[in-house]
C-alpha cells in the first residue's frame, strides 16, 4: 500500500505550509502531540472494573487529573527545541503498518468483543483503532461509554486510543462463513422458490386439462347425438385398424418399472442399479435419441420404486417400499418433494379431469388421497376391504361425471368414490377363493370398459397367504411358461351404476408377479371407438393383443428372451396415436401405435 494512498484513507494530513510557518506551529505541535500519544504513548494494562478497588481507583483517578493538566497546557509549550518527535513522514509510515495488520485481521469476518460478524456498513462496521487491532465500530464505542467516553484500552494488547482515533475500513466484500444451516437455509429457500413456480405452473396445465377434458366430453356427446349422415363421414374419416411400429429399443439390467411422457418424448425407467447392492435409479431417455441417456441416483431411504405416473407439465409421482410418495422433476433431474406414507407404496395414479388430487396404493389395502398444492398431511387415507397390497390404481369419471378411483387387490377390482369421505370401496367382481386379481386395466378417463386378469389361488389360507404371493410381483423369475389364468371383461350395466363380468379369455399368466396390462383405443366402429387389450404372456415371452370385447386374437409383437415385467400405454396429448412400453429383465421396448 502507498503512503500517499493511506494518507487519503485514514485522512492523515502530512502536508505543511511553507509559506506561512509560523501561522500553523501551534496546530501542528497539536497533532503531533496527539499521534504521539496514539502511537507512542505508554502501554497500560486495563483493570477489570471488578478488581479496580482502593489505591487502583485512586491511581486511576490520578492518571485522569494528569491528562487533564497536559491537555490545559498551552499549545507552543509542547515543543521543545531539537525534540519535535517523529517527522510525519515516519508516523504516515507507523500507520501503514498498522493500517496493513487491520487489512488481515478484516478477513476475519466475526468481531473478537461480541464474536458476531461485523459488516461493511452501519453501526457494527468493520473499524480499527491505531494499534492495528479490529472490531466492529459500536463495540468501541460502547467500551468507550462504560470507560467514561474519553479513553480506553485495547481489549487485546492494551494501548489506549480514544473516540477520535476510530477508523472505519472500506473492505470490498465482507463474507461470513457458509456454515452448514446457512447451506441448508439456502438450499430450502431456493426449493421453495422452485417448488412456488412448479404449482403455478401446474395450475396452468390443470386448467388447460380441465378445458379440454370439457371440450371432449361435449364433443363426445355430440357426435354420439348426430345424425346418421354426419356419423358415417366420421367413420370414414377415422382409420379403422390399427399398427405397431418398433421407435425405441435398448438394452436395460435391474429395471422394473417403466413411464412415458408423450408431450416431452421422454421415457422414465426404475430399477436398481447393474451392480451387488447398488443403490436404486431412475433412468430418463430420450425417446428421439437412445444416445440421450441419464440415470438419476435415489436417497437410499427411498428403496424399490413399484409404480410411476407422469404429471402434465415435466413432472412424475412415484410410489416405493420406503413409504414415500415422490415428486421428480424432470426439468431439474431431482426429487422436489416427499409424502410420508404409513405403509409401503405399491401403486399410485393422478386424478383425472385437471383435479389437483394423486392416489397412492399401500400394502396395507389403503388408499391414500393427497393434493399436490399441499405438501403437509394426506386429504384423506381409506381404508380397503382386506389387508392385501393395492397392486394397481386408475383415476376414472363415471357417466355423471364425478369422479372415481379403481384399484386392483388380491380379492379383485374396487371402485372408490374420490369426491367424498368414503371410507370403504365397493367390489366390482364377485368374492372366492379360487382365484386372485393380478391386473387391472381400464380405458381412461373413462370408467366403463376394465379388463382384470386373474390367476388360480395357490393356497386359500386368507390375506396373509396373498399378501405373501404378490410381495415378489415385479421380481423376474424363470418359471417356463407360467400357470393358467385368464382375462376377463368388466363392463357397466346399460342404464345403471353396476358392473358385470362378460366375455373371458384363457392365457398363460406369472406364477408370482402382477403384471401389468393395457387397454387401447384406436378408430371407430359405427358410433363407438374400438379397443384392443395387452398383456405380457408367459409362455410367448412378449406382448399379446386381443381385440375387445369378443377377446378375438389381434396380433403377438416381437418377443422377448425374459418375461414381461411392467406394460405402459400413453396416448398422444394432441391428436391420435400413442406409445405402448414394454419391459423385460433384457431390454425396453417402446412402440409408436397408429
Amino acid at each position: 500500500m502507498e503512503v500517499e494512498d493511506l494518507e487519503d484513507l485514514y485522512n492523515i494530513d502530512a502536508s505543511y505550509d511553507q509559506d506561512d510557518p509560523d501561522e500553523d506551529e501551534g496546530e501542528q505541535q497539536s497533532e503531533d502531540d496527539q499521534e504521539m500519544d496514539m502511537l507512542g504513548g505508554a502501554v497500560a494494562e486495563e483493570d477489570g472494573a471488578d478488581d479496580a478497588r482502593g489505591s487502583s481507583a485512586d491511581e486511576e483517578e490520578d492518571e485522569e487529573d494528569d491528562e487533564e493538566e497536559e491537555e490545559e497546557e498551552p499549545e507552543g509549550a509542547r515543543l521543545v527545541a531539537g525534540d519535535c518527535g517523529p517527522s510525519p513522514r515516519a508516523r504516515v509510515s507507523e500507520f501503514a503498518a498498522a493500517a496493513g495488520a487491520a487489512v488481515e485481521r478484516a478477513h476475519t469476518a466475526n468481531c473478537p468483543v461480541c464474536m458476531d460478524p461485523w459488516t461493511s456498513q452501519g453501526p457494527h462496521r468493520i473499524s480499527c483503532i491505531p494499534c492495528g487491532h479490529v472490531y466492529g465500530r459500536s463495540c468501541l464505542e460502547k467500551w468507550l461509554t462504560q470507560r467514561g467516553n474519553r479513553s480506553a484500552t485495547c481489549p487485546q494488547c492494551g494501548k489506549r486510543f480514544k473516540h477520535k482515533d476510530i477508523i472505519n475500513l472500506y473492505a470490498q466484500e465482507v463474507a461470513v462463513p457458509n456454515s452448514e444451516l446457512e447451506k441448508e437455509i439456502s438450499y430450502l429457500r431456493r426449493e421453495i422458490c422452485s417448488l412456488k413456480k412448479m404449482v403455478v405452473h401446474h395450475d396452468k396445465m390443470f386448467e388447460e386439462m380441465i378445458k379440454r377434458q370439457n371440450d371432449g366430453v361435449r364433443s363426445k356427446r355430440q357426435k354420439v347425438a348426430e345424425h346418421s349422415y354426419e356419423a358415417a363421414n366420421l367413420v370414414a374419416s377415422t382409420p379403422a385398424t390399427i399398427s405397431f411400429s418398433l421407435q425405441n429399443e435398448l438394452p436395460v439390467a435391474g429395471a422394473r418399472v417403466i413411464s412415458i411422457d408423450t408431450s416431452n418424448k421422454i421415457i422414465l425407467v426404475s430399477g436398481r442399479a447393474n451392480a451387488i447392492g447398488a443403490e436404486y435409479v431412475v433412468t430418463k431417455i430420450s425417446m428421439l435419441s437412445n444416445r440421450e441417456v441419464r440415470k438419476i441416483h435415489l436417497p437410499p431411504e427411498t428403496k424399490a420404486v413399484r409404480d410411476m405416473c407422469i404429471l402434465p407439465g415435466g413432472s412424475a409421482i412415484f410410489t416405493s417400499l420406503g413409504r414415500r410418495l415422490s415428486l421428480f422433476s424432470m426439468a431439474t433431474d431431482s426429487i422436489v418433494l416427499n409424502w410420508d406414507l404409513p405403509a409401503p407404496g405399491w401403486s399410485c395414479a393422478v386424478g383425472a379431469s385437471g383435479s389437483h388430487h394423486i392416489y397412492a396404493g399401500l400394502q396395507n389395502g389403503m388408499v391414500v388421497v393427497f393434493d399436490i398444492r399441499q405438501t403437509v398431511r394426506p386429504l384423506r387415507c381409506m381404508v380397503g376391504l382386506s389387508a392385501n397390497p393395492v397392486h394397481t390404481l386408475h383415476s376414472v369419471i363415471d357417466n355423471n361425471g364425478s369422479r372415481k378411483v379403481l384399484s386392483a387387490s388380491a380379492i379383485g377390482p374396487c371402485m372408490w368414490d374420490a369426491d367424498s369421505n368414503q371410507s370403504r370401496p365397493h367390489l366390482l367382481t364377485g368374492t372366492g377363493d379360487e382365484r386372485v386379481c393380478i391386473s387391472l386395466a381400464c380405458a381412461a378417463p373413462w370408467s366403463d370398459l376394465l379388463v382384470a386378469s386373474f390367476r388360480p389361488r395357490v393356497d386359500p389360507s386368507g390375506d396373509a397367504v396373498a399378501a405373501s404371493q404378490v410381495y415378489l410381483s415385479q421380481t423376474p423369475t424363470r418359471s417356463g411358461q407360467g400357470k393358467p389364468g385368464q382375462h376377463t371383461l368388466i363392463r357397466r350395466r346399460t342404464g345403471n351404476t353396476c358392473f358385470a363380468e362378460g366375455t373371458t379369455c384363457y392365457a398363460n399368466v406369472s406364477e408370482l408377479r402382477m403384471s401389468k396390462s393395457a387397454i387401447i383405443p384406436y378408430g371407430y366402429g359405427g358410433h363407438q371407438q374400438k379397443h384392443l387389450f395387452s398383456y405380457g404372456d408367459e409362455s410367448l415371452r412378449g406382448v399379446r393383443t386381443w381385440q375387445l370385447p369378443s377377446f378375438g386374437m389381434h396380433a403377438d409383437l416381437c418377443t422377448h428372451r425374459e418375461p414381461i415385467l411392467d406394460l405402459r400405454y400413453a396416448a398422444e396429448t394432441e391428436g391420435p396415436g400413442g406409445y405402448l412400453g414394454c419391459l423385460s429383465e433384457e431390454k425396453l421396448q417402446v412402440f409408436r401405435v397408429n
